[in-house]
């Protein structure tokens, strides 16, 4: 399996503050990590202080089957339920219980009531808050003296104090009000007063799936001498014992419990379990009076893991050795969560992810003469960062960087670039490979080239510090020697080569006391090295530096002290001879020794130097603190020694307990986050290229669409375009008919009229869609034709040019004044027809039917006569269907 384990690191002295007690020490760390190891397992360490954005990116870096988590969080009452309610909304199977019970054992008042209702007694006690201070203090507790007070919300003994200096069990009423202020004060967040219960201190370990007793371990029995300084008559496991003296302490396993009271006592702690919801491990904590009663003081559902913890001491009963200890928790969760059976506890899962080619790129230094390959890496160190790429999983591709390098990049097929190389010559030698990197698009680690470039020229790095109100020595730029020094320089000074690392350049002779001492020291380095000369300010004091790593929220590593052996050296200086030679001038102490204060400032300084030059993934800051406890930056490296055993950013942080391979992988998680975000930046620009190839199409389909359905409306709209009564279009797709209708209320057969629109003499009208309702309507009728008419045009039809198109224009006017004259012919003739017929109609006056008949006669005649041309119509008699087609 692959397992990340997830954990808070005790960087502080748990002598000199309790801050960090419940934190484990490096060398617990290293234990269970050795632990998973040798069951089988792949482990990545993971320390948990930084940004929660850090912890999300390193685990999805590493896709790990599942969490041991001992992360007990930083701040706040429900800080130990952080990473558990993290984890479970990732989805990713953990050890231990989940984030609800986490929180109710953090709160030593809630799980007494939630005991109390199980039937579990517990000493009686009362929380106490801001809120309510006054209450109790003017009314009192309720409770029996002596009472105990102790922190509601903290773990690890934090809080209680049994000594000379004062005790957290108060006997007396009068002493009560004062030690409950002092607790406040302390823990804002309330303090829990109970009964002091005399008796034994026995702890009851559970390890799901360990013994033969549901995972109950044996009850172990606490056992530690009064002090001569506490001969007070009580006794307690309080925060001296539990973490400063841990020596004092003697397990008893098992506990000298007469065996009624050790049945009752698995039977309460059983209940316990059931009640809380714990699983996979916990450790309860009992008193259990001389009479055998026995109360539950706490349940710590992360117990300490210390390899001096009471819970292996029971385990040691069960056959169980600290690593099996370790595996079995292991176990427990993975069999609980499904990840595995118990017959493939052993067997390792698969990668879910394909390997990552890591493109290597490096400088080797080949020759230990003088100073000129004093930045690059030797082969020793190569290989240990190859090594550990290789051991996360990643195929190490090497590039040296020299001249070739752009040709073997561009072919090297890799998917991201970790990046040591100091390049070859030129100021901007550390930004060359950067560079490329961004020319050729492949992602890489570290620094970006402007910031390297920067940082490599100390002077334009110290103008961007001052920039950002960040103390620096004043300096001063020579290029010749010659230049005038400022006023504000004030001797000692330093002089050092510009653009140069490593402490090249720099050496027992560059502190200079005089303007001729420092002329001829400018003189030396502008032959040596061919650049400017950087002078600044000798600033006496203690010299340290410091680690960061990360991106926009940098985690900040304790600072490193560099201590210098020789008492007599004044101006200490560490330089290139010093560090090549440093266990014989300079030794190294991390954490530094700094009250509260210059830690929280040197730390500010370090990460606002961080931002200001905009370094991203490591770098380390070299500072200076003079007798007035300001703090100096001296130089920022963004491209730090990654030796193993040697490098300051290595030695830093294997006081930190951060294995090398962990280093490597912190410094690995920027690129890989930049390197998926690069291919998901990639897979989004493919889509719109696929959408923009299919959208040209689409184009020209909705223009043709359109244009089919404009040139459609345009024929409906036009005079000439016909429509038959029912409303259907003909083969051509012109609609045949009109809108008009006759005088009787019919439709004409042939939707044409008359050109003058004018009734005839039965009273019917010849509708046209060209009607003018009077004679002057013409006019218009007129002008309307000299706007060119909208018609749809067949695909394989040549467009027009504009001449031809007036032609055709003109030849329309032409023709529509024949055919006006043609109509008017025929309407005079009609009209003509149906005045002698009216004459003879009353002529004959001897017979109405014979009268009519002729009538009908002659008008069938006369419409014989005005029979429209070819193509027409006829009109329709009364009682046919209008609309007939021809």
């Amino acid at each position: 399996m692959k397992v990340a384990f997830t954990y808070n690191l005790r960087l502080t002295d748990v002598r000199e503050t309790e801050k960090e007690a419940e934190y484990d020490s490096a060398e617990t760390v290293n234990a269970i990590a050795q632990a998973i190891e040798a069951a089988g397992h792949e482990v990545e360490k993971i320390e948990v202080s930084g940004p929660a954005s850090n912890l999300l990116e390193r685990l999805e870096a590493i896709d790990p089957d599942i969490i041991f988590n001992t992360a007990e969080g930083d701040r706040g009452r429900m800080r130990e339920a952080f990473y558990p309610a993290l984890f479970e909304e990732l989805g990713i199977p953990f050890t231990g219980s989940d984030a609800y019970t986490n929180a109710l054992t953090l709160d030593k008042w809630v799980t007494k009531l939630m005991v109390q209702r199980a039937g579990v007694d517990t000493p009686r006690g009362v929380l106490v808050t801001v809120r309510n201070y006054d209450h109790v203090t003017e009314r009192g507790a309720g409770l029996a003296f002596p009472v105990i007070i102790k922190p509601n919300h903290e773990g690890s003994s934090k809080g209680i104090y049994n000594g000379a200096l004062g005790s957290s069990v108060i006997k007396e009423a009068r002493d009560f009000a004062g030690a409950l202020r002092a607790a406040l004060r302390a823990y804002p967040d309330g303090v829990l007063v109970e009964e002091y219960i005399e008796g034994l201190d026995v702890a009851v370990g559970f390890i799901d799936g360990v013994g033969h007793d549901d995972g109950l371990l044996t009850p172990v029995e606490l056992q530690y001498e009064e002090r001569d300084s506490e001969k007070n008559g009580i006794k307690i496991y309080d925060y001296r014992l539990k973490n400063v003296d841990p020596g004092k302490v003697q397990y008893r396993c098992p506990a000298n419990l007469p065996r009624d009271v050790a049945a009752r006592l698995r039977q309460i702690s059983h209940e316990v379990l059931r009640t809380l919801g714990l699983r996979d491990l916990a450790r309860l904590d009992f008193r259990v009076t001389p009479e055998g009663r026995i109360y539950l003081l706490e349940v710590n559902a992360l117990p300490a893991l210390a390899t001096s913890s009471s819970l292996f001491a029971a385990t040691a009963q069960v056959g169980l050795t600290y690593n099996a200890t370790i595996s079995a928790v292991l176990n427990a969760a993975m069999l609980r969560s499904g990840l595995a059976s118990a017959a493939q506890l052993n067997m390792p899962r698969a990668r879910k992810a394909q390997p990552i080619r890591v493109g290597f790129t490096y400088n080797v230094k080949r020759s230990a003469d003088g100073d000129d390959e004093a930045e690059w890496d030797p082969p020793e160190t190569i290989i240990a960062i190859a090594n550990a790429l290789a051991r996360q999983g990643h195929i190490v591709v090497h590039l040296e960087a020299t001249p070739d390098l752009p040709r073997v990049l561009a072919e090297a097929d890799v998917d991201l670039i970790f990046n040591i190389a100091e390049g070859v010559e030129g100021r901007n030698r550390e930004a060359q490979v950067p560079a490329l990197c961004e020319l050729l698009g492949i992602p890489y680690t570290g620094s970006d080239s402007a910031t390297l470039a920067i940082a490599l020229d100390k002077a334009l790095g110290k103008k961007v510090l001052l920039q950002h109100d960040i103390l620096t020595p004043k300096f001063q730029v020579m290029e010749t020697g010659r230049e005038r020094l400022s006023p504000d320089m004030k001797f000692p000074l330093i002089v050092k080569p510009n653009a140069e690392g490593s402490s090249k350049g720099i050496g027992s002779t560059s502190v200079v006391d005089d303007e001729d001492e420092l002329r001829d020291k400018v003189k030396e380095l502008l032959e040596r090295y061919r650049q400017p000369a950087l002078v600044e300010e000798y600033i006496s004091g203690r010299e340290f530096t410091v680690g960061l790593l990360g991106d926009k929220r940098p985690r900040v590593l304790p600072p490193m002290e560099i201590k210098f052996k020789k008492a007599d050296n004044k101006r200490p200086v560490y330089d290139y001879a010093v560090k090549q030679e440093w266990e014989e001038y300079v030794y190294y102490e991390c954490p530094a020794k700094l009250t509260e204060a210059e830690q929280k400032a040197m730390e500010k300084i370090a990460r606002a130097t961080f931002w200001a030059l905009d370094c991203r993934d490591v770098a380390r800051v070299d500072m200076r603190m003079d007798a007035e406890g300001r703090i100096y930056v001296l130089e920022v490296n963004p491209l730090p020694g990654l030796t193993p055993g040697y490098s300051d950013l290595v030695l830093i942080a294997k006081a930190c307990g951060m294995e090398y391979d962990q280093l490597i992988a912190e410094i690995m998680t920027g690129g890989l986050r930049r390197m998926r975000e690069k291919r998901r930046e990639e897979r989004e620009l493919e889509r719109e290229r696929e959408a923009q190839q299919k959208s040209p199409v689409d184009k020209d389909k909705q223009k043709r669409v359109a244009k089919l359905q404009a040139a459609g409306a345009g024929a409906l709209s036009n005079g000439g375009a016909e429509a038959n009564a029912n409303g259907e279009r003909s083969a051509n797709g012109e609609r045949n008919g009109s809108s008009e209708r006759n005088g009787n209320g019919d439709r004409n057969g042939n939707g044409r009229g008359n050109g003058n629109g004018e009734r005839s003499a039965s009273g019917e009208r010849n509708g046209s869609s060209e009607r003018n309702g009077d004679r002057d309507r013409s006019e218009r009728d007129r002008d309307a034709s000299d706007v060119p008419v909208r018609v749809k045009r067949e695909r394989s039809e040549p467009v027009a040019s504009a001449a031809e198109r007036e032609r055709e224009r003109e030849k329309a006017r032409t023709d529509e004044g024949r055919e006006r004259g043609e109509s008017r012919e025929r309407g005079e003739s009609r009209e003509r027809g149906e005045s002698r017929e009216r004459n003879e109609s009353r002529e004959r006056a001897d017979g109405r039917e014979r009268g009519e008949s002729r009538e009908r006669g002659e008008t069938r005649e006369t419409e014989r006569e005005g029979r429209p041309a070819r193509g027409e119509r006829a009109k329709s008699e009364p009682g046919e269907p209008s609309g007939a087609v021809n």
